[in-house]
């Protein structure tokens, strides 16, 4: 993967294919590889005339690894979409985010909505305001020596999903500690481009997307049936509403 820094953090990302740009950003203790290319997003996004990037978040994938939280803060994140757009001389694009990467998508939706020719929340409902996501309980499974030291469920299946990615799990924790900053419900009302927002109806940890598209004006809301946070990322009925949604675009 090429590569380029953001200040002193080197970031790795795709870019391929041809067409209106499109931004993919990862979800927390995954990748660019195992959210959008092994789960054929990028190649289906290819199919139908699409530009697409894909990068590594900081702290995860071949992207530089940091240890101090602070490094984390959410708007730093979003921060890194902004900086790969212009590193690439991409003025505007659609942007779609996975959990984490739905975070960051929103905080660069509000902050810069110029830059958005949409957005696409993935994995994320009202758990972009209320408490959603990952707690200390999963820094602290993501640091215990080994997986069998774990008791908690939802710690044991973050802690898992990282040594399957083979992930840097100190970076991971300070990741986690340093980016659970929630957007308030005015802050979040007051994202103006267009958006969709697409939540498994089995996910326990995004929290209800209908609530969410009751706060942002205009927004969608795709919910896929019967999948959980992990597995909705590469179903059928998740792609064919994000490309219905992008076909409709202007």
């Amino acid at each position: 993967m090429p590569s380029f820094h953001n200040g002193a953090v080197e970031i790795a990302y795709l870019d391929e294919g041809e067409g209106e740009p499109i931004v993919l950003v990862h979800g927390f203790a995954s990748s660019s590889n195992v959210n959008w290319v092994y789960p054929a997003w990028v190649s289906e996004l290819k199919k139908n005339g699409r530009r697409v990037i894909a990068f590594d978040n900081r702290g995860h994938g071949d992207s530089g690894k940091l240890y101090d939280p602070a490094l984390y803060d959410i708007e730093i994140m979003a921060g890194d979409i902004g900086a790969l757009m212009d590193h690439l001389n991409i003025a505007r694009a659609d942007v779609m985010g996975y959990s984490l990467g739905s975070r960051m998508t929103a905080v660069l939706a509000r902050r810069q909505p110029q830059r958005l020719r949409s957005a696409i929340l993935g994995g994320i409902g009202i758990g972009l305001i209320e408490g959603g996501g990952p707690g200390e309980n999963v820094a602290e499974a993501l640091e215990a020596s080994s997986l069998e030291e774990v008791t908690d469920p939802v710690g044991r299946t973050f802690r898992a999903f990282a040594e399957q990615t083979r992930s840097d799990r100190r970076a991971l924790a300070a990741c986690l500690r340093g980016s659970r900053r929630l957007m308030t419900r005015d802050e979040t009302a007051s994202i103006s481009v267009p958006v969709l927002i697409a939540v498994g109806t089995a996910d326990e940890i995004a929290g209800s997307a209908d609530a969410l598209g009751k706060i942002i004006p205009g927004s969608q809301v795709l919910n896929i049936p019967n999948r959980d946070h992990m597995r909705a990322v590469g179903d059928k009925v998740y792609k064919a509403g994000v490309l219905d949604f992008l076909s409709r675009r202007a």
